[in-house]
């Protein structure tokens, strides 16, 4: 071994203990990576610098900028919705529902975002159904972990093994390559978990169910706060009614606050209601006033009450939102109208209310604004946000909690739906190659209005992005110094050449180790090259062996820390480090591995779909005859 592949694999070992001691940033050491193959003079700085004009990296870009959209357009949040209109209180039926969804959710968007996506969703199931969340959680995040073994564009390794195939000369993977073995991988830890996973993660108890507070709860304490008399209520319109008749039902007190129709691509929109708006059939108006007012209302037949105990907040709040705000003592809106001061910038936002010295004052038109005044303002979301962008003028004091829960841009839903099936479909028909089809899908989210450039930028991010092109250059080090010919030949002189399988297990195993102490884009970086040549000294396809290495990289079950995943749900889980490798192999397997195994079952699951016949690699008999598998 010279001198120069000793210096990469111990720049390999030093990225390995920093990243493994979780107190160096990942990008940092991917950069620290980058320098140290400058200044050792292993590679060009162009060399070193490589990774960041990879496709990988534009394709990865891109990616979370579509994650973002199906965020924001409320696709994500309404698989939870029927998660819970469709799950009940059955454990059984909500784990299967929450891993397929979170499963093949996890396929076409960030994993990682899914699993921050189902966490509330998931407390919010055991709040309502008394469900233990432990029993829920992990299995949740285990479905979006093996997301990644679904499609290529699932994880960003499945885009390293695929890129890596086409720099050696071969043809990149296909969309569904290798999703056959996801499902089936996914098919089997949903039994598993349901069989044996869950009994680990503690006894099935179920708890009293916790009543749900009201979404509307926050915003009505801001609306308690500032003394806003009346109630609230929204109705249907049965008909057209005449401009005379809505003024005449002001004139009594009744207050028109946002006005809902639907447009000509059939999404509703949300307006606030102005003087001389018209009411036509099928819209929604959001009124408040005295109850006798609202009840005389309610009794017209054009209108139709849609609840008996006030509006339907959830109906409003992707829409239309509050938020407390504060004059700057220095404002420049000082001596106008809480109308005119609002209306320079935010001309869609209204003043519900205002505290002066903590004291509710009446609003009307000879009402000003006075230096450290607190005003409740109502309007769309988007313009909210750029009031609080004011801050010579406006300091935000808070939002009702509802904001949580805002989908920004639901009335996108549909465009974002045909968006991500239109990507899927040139992907997977290799209409055009997926880099392309994913940056087609990032610049329709845009063109289509899904986000704006500058919501799309910061989706992206950087670290990520730092983190995968620092890597990528490493497996160029490898290759160029002989230290990728040198693995192969000692994997060769270990495993021999007869079995391909044997080796294919072996690669399994080393990415899965390097994952442990290493980011399993790291991992797949490191071991590709190494599985193609090592398939090419073997005389074989490459793509059995390129395939086990990113089946391996998504593969980290065993501790919290090996990936964001899994350490997602740890503090909301309540789950103990020693948990893990338990509830993915029983306790005596566990101890034999020393609590450090993560690998046996994926490496049974790949072993046995190359040799379907071999009865001993399955993980289930071989648990249950309490011996240490033999891979």
């Amino acid at each position: 071994m010279n001198s120069d592949i000793g210096f990469v694999f111990a720049l390999i070992g030093v990225a390995a203990v920093l990243m493994a001691s979780n107190r160096v940033r990942y990008d940092l050491v991917a950069l620290i990576v980058v320098l140290g193959l400058i200044l050792g003079n292993i590679l060009s700085v162009g060399e070193a610098l490589s990774g960041f004009g990879s496709s990988v990296v534009i394709l990865v870009a891109g990616l979370l900028i579509v994650g973002e959209m199906l965020q924001r357009t409320g696709v994500a949040r309404s698989v939870g919705d029927l998660i819970l209109k469709h799950g009940g209180t059955n454990e059984t039926q909500l784990l299967i529902l929450l891993m397929v969804s979170a499963g093949f959710l996890g396929s076409v968007m960030s994993s990682t975002a899914v699993v921050a996506i189902f966490i509330p969703i998931v407390l919010r199931i055991a709040a309502e159904t008394g469900l233990d969340k432990s029993r829920l959680l992990l299995p949740m995040s285990y479905a979006a972990l093996i997301s990644g073994m679904l499609t290529l564009i699932a994880t960003t390794p499945n885009l390293v093994v695929s890129d890596e195939l086409v720099a050696q000369g071969y043809t990149a993977l296909g969309f569904f390559s290798f999703f056959p073995i996801g499902v089936l991988i996914l098919g089997v830890t949903i039994v598993y978990m349901l069989v044996w996973g869950r009994s680990q993660l503690g006894a099935k108890t179920t708890a009293a169910p916790v009543k749900r507070k009201r979404k509307s709860r926050a915003a009505a304490e801001l609306w308690t706060a500032y003394h806003i008399q009346g109630e609230v209520y929204d109705f249907w319109v049965g008909g057209p009614v005449p401009l005379e008749d809505v003024r005449a039902m002001k004139a009594k007190g009744a207050i028109f606050e946002a006005r809902r129709r639907r447009a000509r691509d059939r999404e509703r929109e949300t307006v606030l209601f102005r003087d001389g708006m018209e009411l036509q059939r099928d819209d929604l108006v959001l009124v408040r006033g005295p109850k006798d007012v609202l009840e005389e209302i309610a009794s017209r037949s054009d209108f139709t009450r849609r609840s008996a105990i006030g509006a339907r907040a959830e109906d409003w709040q992707d829409s239309l939102g509050m938020a407390d705000v504060m004059v700057h003592p220095e404002a420049s809106i000082l001596g106008e109208t809480p109308a005119q001061a609002l209306a320079h910038e935010t001309p869609e936002l209204e003043c519900l209310g205002i505290l002066r010295s903590g004291e509710p004052i009446s609003v009307d038109n000879s009402t000003v604004v006075q230096a450290g005044d607190r005003m409740l303002v109502l309007g769309p979301w988007d313009e909210l946000e750029q009031l609080v962008e004011m801050p010579d003028d406006f300091v935000l004091l808070t939002y009702p909690k509802e904001r949580e829960n805002v989908v920004p841009m639901l009335s996108k839903f549909g465009v974002a739906i045909a968006i991500l099936f239109g990507m899927v479909v040139l992907s997977a028909l290799n209409i055009v190659p997926v880099t392309v089809a994913v940056l087609l899908a990032a610049v329709a989210a845009i063109l289509f209005r899904t986000m704006s450039a500058e919501q799309a930028y910061a989706s992206i991010s950087l670290p990520t992005i730092v983190l995968i092109a620092g890597m990528l250059p490493l497996a160029n080090a490898l290759e160029t110094t002989g230290g990728s010919e040198m693995i192969v030949d000692h994997l060769l002189s270990v495993v021999g050449e007869a079995n391909p399988r044997v080796m294919m297990a072996a690669l399994f195993l080393l990415t899965a180790a390097l994952g442990l102490v290493l980011s399993n884009t790291a991992s797949a970086v490191l071991v590709a090259p190494i599985a193609i040549t090592a398939a090419e000294a073997m005389g074989i396809s490459p793509y059995p062996l390129a395939i086990s290495v990113l089946i391996a990289a998504s593969a980290a079950f065993s501790t919290p820390v090996s990936t964001p995943v899994v350490t997602l749900v740890v503090t909301p889980g309540g789950y103990a480090f020693f948990r893990f490798p338990e509830t993915w192999c029983p306790a005596d397997v566990g101890r034999w591995f020393g609590h450090g195994s993560r690998n046996a079952f994926p490496v049974s699951v790949l072993t046995a779909i190359a040799d379907p016949h071999s009865k001993n690699q399955n993980i289930l008999s071989r648990c249950r005859k309490r011996r240490t598998p033999n891979v």
